[in-house]
């Protein structure tokens, strides 16, 4: 999965077009993107909308799950098929996802880590209950929290790190990247997701569909990437080897090559 597309969840339009359209994975949002005074519409517009969604990867974020809304979502979320996977926005210790767990069960719960704390606690709530699928950042409400300018990069590079060796320490995927803002910079974004893909990270989070084939685009392998990945399994069968062109090749680096073939494979239609 490389592509994720958030979509208000009281723009039924929008949903629909987002189910039938090209991101591997579709984000109704009940929160950020929903206004106070329509979260009720939007929660029964998703109840309607992805009543019998069962084949396509769906996760819905919920509001914070310390609210009356975010309850209500939960609510909502527990009555939809289980292939319908809950976002938690604003996770902060393990027992959050453990009572989401007991209220939702049988789905995949996506953490968002979006405060100091949360980010401290990445390892607990990324081990927190069987059901955690992966773990991700919020970086709109860190950066608040932090006090960072809005395009200040340099005090995201620790939670970012952060949250790519917890997701690895416990056996979850590496994290997707969280969402590019300026919708309009499609070269900014295809930067920024070199630089996400550098640190760790698996795909990115769109808030427009015109951002998913760069963030695709950004995160498969290239064919140069490609050729030289199966060049490295040809000669597996050798072991640890010094190549002609004076490449060392060990099993840390045939795996890097398995994992570039194993993602080109997935993106092939």
């Amino acid at each position: 999965m490389l592509t994720f597309l958030y979509v208000p969840a009281d723009r039924p339009d929008r949903v629909g077009k987002a189910l039938a359209g090209d991101a591997d994975v579709v984000l109704v949002d009940l929160e950020d993107a929903v206004a106070p005074d329509r979260k009720r519409y939007a929660r029964e517009e998703a109840a309607r909308l992805l009543a019998d969604v069962t084949d396509r990867p769906v996760q819905v974020r919920v509001n914070d799950v310390r609210t009356g809304a975010g309850l209500a979502d939960l609510a909502m979320v527990a009555g939809l098929p289980t292939a319908v996977g809950v976002r938690l926005p604003k996770v902060e210790d393990a027992g959050t996802v453990r009572a989401v767990a007991d209220q939702v069960p049988g789905r995949a719960l996506h953490p968002l880590l979006e405060s100091a704390l949360g980010v401290e606690r990445a390892y607990a709530i990324a081990t927190a209950h069987a059901a955690v699928a992966s773990l991700g950042l919020g970086e709109a409400d860190l950066r608040a929290d932090l006090g960072l300018p809005a395009d200040a990069d340099a005090g995201l590079a620790y939670p970012r790190s952060r949250v790519a060796v917890a997701a690895r320490a416990a056996g979850l995927p590496a994290p997707a990247q969280s969402v590019y803002p300026h919708v309009r910079d499609l070269d900014g974004l295809a930067a920024s997701c070199r630089d996400g893909r550098n640190a760790g990270f698996l795909g990115r989070a769109a808030i427009h569909p015109a951002q998913l084939p760069v963030i695709a685009a950004a995160y498969a392998p290239t064919d140069a990437e490609l050729a030289a990945a199966r060049d490295l399994l040809a000669r597996e069968s050798a072991g640890a080897a010094a190549l002609p062109d004076g490449r060392f090749v060990d099993e840390a680096i045939l795996r890097t090559a398995r994992r570039t073939v194993a993602l080109a494979d997935r993106r092939r239609p």
